[in-house]
């Protein structure tokens, strides 16, 4: 827990407890003047009930909004920044195109196709972060998609990390209804931890059956303990591995908002297997 988040707990419990002595005095105060008498308890419990409300409202807002106020201007900041951003890289993009036409020395083509990826990376950031925040504030574009598609893209994107991995590929095509990005973000992960809890020369496999997806792969699998935890932030199973644990509570997030049935079936020394249902997703009745 954040100290932020502490401080903002031990001032709001300030207040409720500030509130609720007032209250009880003004209680004691008014039975006492007036004596205690059913027809009158109601009435005065109502308003001092009524009284605290607009009593909390007044104090928590104004200190409150002054507690949050660099959160909001943080927020702002990576909107605006965000929104910039796309256009120098759609610049470079433009520009490495044109080059490309022109370049013939090898190694030039080379640094250039670096420059390229580099500028990929760059609009793959792009795209999470304005997902991030579109996610937030519930404006998820639902559009159709080909599962087939979005498997394809997300295995060409770590074809530069696998290494000695054998990724096979057995995706059939299907059209399915609602949160692309998400989609594409999703599988991302599921391959990436694949990759990343896989053996030397390990194979993982992808494949489709009955509306639903599997990511098989041979690596050290999970143990019995862990697999009740691998979907909390920040978990990993291997604290040894790159990364913070983010990726597949990320995955059980978007397959819940999203009514995909999610399971795991992982042996240690042999690996792990995801089925992801995504019956629900073939529906362009899908609303978010």
């Amino acid at each position: 827990m954040s100290s932020k988040y502490k401080n903002f707990l031990i001032s709001n419990y300030i207040i409720v407890g500030f509130i609720i002595l007032i209250s009880l005095a003004l209680n004691y105060l008014l039975m006492s003047e007036f004596g205690f008498s059913q027809v009158l308890f109601f009435p005065f419990t109502f308003c001092l009930i009524f009284g605290g409300l607009i009593l909390y409202k007044y104090l928590s807002s104004s200190i409150f909004d002054e507690f949050f106020k660099s959160d909001k201007q943080i927020d702002d900041m990576i909107k605006k920044t965000l929104h910039e951003l796309n256009t120098p890289v759609a610049t470079i993009k433009m520009n490495i195109k044109m080059l490309q036409k022109n370049i013939i020395d090898e190694k030039d083509i080379k640094r250039l196709q670096r420059v390229n990826d580099a500028c990929e990376n760059l609009l793959d950031l792009y795209q999470n972060m304005e997902y991030e925040i579109s996610s937030k504030i519930d404006k998820i574009k639902v559009q159709e998609f080909d599962i087939g598609e979005i498997v394809q893209k997300a295995i060409l994107k770590v074809e530069d990390i696998k290494g000695d991995i054998k990724i096979i590929n057995n995706i059939k095509s299907e059209i399915l209804y609602g949160d692309k990005f998400g989609f594409l973000v999703m599988v991302d992960n599921l391959i990436s931890n694949a990759i990343k809890y896989n053996k030397q020369d390990g194979m993982i496999i992808l494949s489709n059956e009955n509306h639903i997806l599997k990511i098989e792969d041979t690596g050290f699998g999970i143990g019995t303990k862990s697999i009740f935890k691998i979907y909390d932030k920040y978990f990993q199973v291997d604290v040894e591995n790159s990364g913070i644990g983010l990726g597949l509570s990320v995955v059980k997030e978007y397959c819940d908002k999203n009514n995909i049935v999610i399971k795991i079936d992982s042996k240690e020394g042999i690996g792990s297997s995801f089925y992801l249902n995504y019956e629900f997703c073939i529906s362009n009745k899908i609303k978010y």
